[in-house]
């Protein structure tokens, strides 16, 4: 694990392909949610199609169109350069709000599609869980992108693979960020009651305590919850040095206001997760001065970095968060893997263990630890909320309690 200061349009989506005139060959119509071929002269044979299992709809909603601008930012890349073999790469989209219900539905329709060569999502960890199996069952690939539970690619077998970082690596870099380098040493900590929360806390607090830190105030909370400020007094009494948020956008936001308004005034860490265009638009002034521990710096001046986020930002009028561009190199990395082993289940299966150095702009270059078939040395990069931005941090460590 490598920890550093320094890492580091929208397409109309076409709901029917054009008939073809040849007797013996007719396209099959394209779902009304998928993706759009990026330009004409790539449509020289019939569609790859990738199966998308993610929120569109609910409270993680933002994720998942952060994911369709990332997608659709590299189809234009992969099929105006003439797709795969002159075959265009699509996506079908199904919205599953996350939940672990409807992710089972998404998943049998999918399995039933032979025209679905590889599957990713879904986005949280367990809604992905509970359609491993199905997708196990029927060969076809589950590449949960954003799923960090570290028993997310144990428990689903072979056909279950990511290039997500686990909890069990991005939480400890979080302690050791908190406590060794931040230092700050007595926290109060708030987290999502999910598995995600769950777990990303239990791992967190283990380590704090290694590095001689302590946990003097915990509360999980549910997604929809809105008025934290009973929990943040009882937090103020236990007199911290810092409040740590393992949460999502919104949540994130809401409880950074209202650490003002009970008067804690003390430094924010967060999780990865927060950062996140939202977080700082929905937090306003309460989001200056968060710390976080990221993975993506899109002011990152390498070339190789900053080509994609000005495409990003000249198709979108925004400038991309971590999850549109892990989304846009996951698109990358499934386009090489489809072109090594052939558009079919089972030569995706048999590509991902031959893949390596993939150009990623979160990893520099991708590789998977065949044993688990997770990514290879993921890197973090140490941020804070800057003048409405997330910036690097200087390295200057804030005043503990103040």
């Amino acid at each position: 694990m490598k920890s550093l200061h320094y890492r580091p349009y929208n397409l109309l989506v076409i709901t029917a392909l054009l008939i073809g005139l040849l007797a013996a060959c007719v396209a099959p119509a394209a779902a009304p949610s998928a993706s759009a071929p990026a330009a004409a002269e790539a449509q020289t044979g019939e569609p790859i199609y990738i199966g998308v299992s993610g929120p569109l709809t609910g409270p993680n909603a933002r994720y998942g169109e952060q994911w369709k601008k990332g997608f659709d930012l590299a189809l234009e890349e992969i099929n105006g350069a003439g797709g795969i073999n002159g075959r265009p790469l699509e996506y079908i989209f199904e919205d599953t709000q996350s939940d672990p219900k409807q992710s089972v539905v998404v998943a049998q329709k999918f399995v039933a599609d032979p025209r679905i060569i590889v599957e990713l999502g879904d986005f949280s960890s367990g809604a992905s869980m509970a359609a491993s199996p199905i997708y196990q069952r029927a060969g076809l690939v589950q590449f949960g992108f954003t799923n960090s539970h570290p028993d997310f690619t144990n428990a689903g077998g072979d056909y279950t693979w990511s290039n997500s970082v686990t909890q069990a690596q991005a939480s400890p870099a979080l302690a050791d960020y908190t406590v060794t380098e931040l230092g700050l040493k007595k926290l109060s900590v708030f987290y999502l009651n999910t598995d995600w929360g769950k777990s990303s806390y239990d791992l967190f607090a283990a380590r704090v305590v290694e590095l001689g830190g302590e946990v003097v105030t915990n509360a999980s909370y549910l997604a929809d919850e809105k008025d934290f400020r009973s929990t943040l007094t009882s937090a103020k009494d236990a007199n911290p040095d810092a409040v740590v948020l393992i949460s999502y956008q919104a949540d994130g936001a809401l409880i950074a206001q209202q650490l003002e308004q009970t008067g804690l005034n003390v430094p924010v860490v967060g999780s990865a997760s927060l950062q996140s265009p939202d977080f700082l638009e929905l937090g306003g002034e309460a989001a200056e001065g968060v710390f976080i521990r990221g993975q993506f710096l899109p002011t990152d001046p390498r070339p190789e970095i900053k080509n994609v986020v000005d495409r990003y930002i000249a198709a979108y009028d925004e400038t991309p968060d971590f999850f549109a561009i892990h989304a846009y190199d996951t698109i990358h990395l499934l386009a090489k893997v489809i072109e090594i082993g052939g558009p079919t289940r089972e030569g995706v299966h048999s590509a991902l263990s031959q893949v390596k150095d993939i150009p990623s702009v979160i990893y520099g270059t991708a590789n998977f630890d065949l044993e688990t078939r997770r990514v290879k040395d993921p890197q973090f990069v140490d941020l804070q909320v800057q003048d409405g931005e997330f910036a690097l941090w200087d390295g200057v460590k804030p005043t503990a309690g103040q």
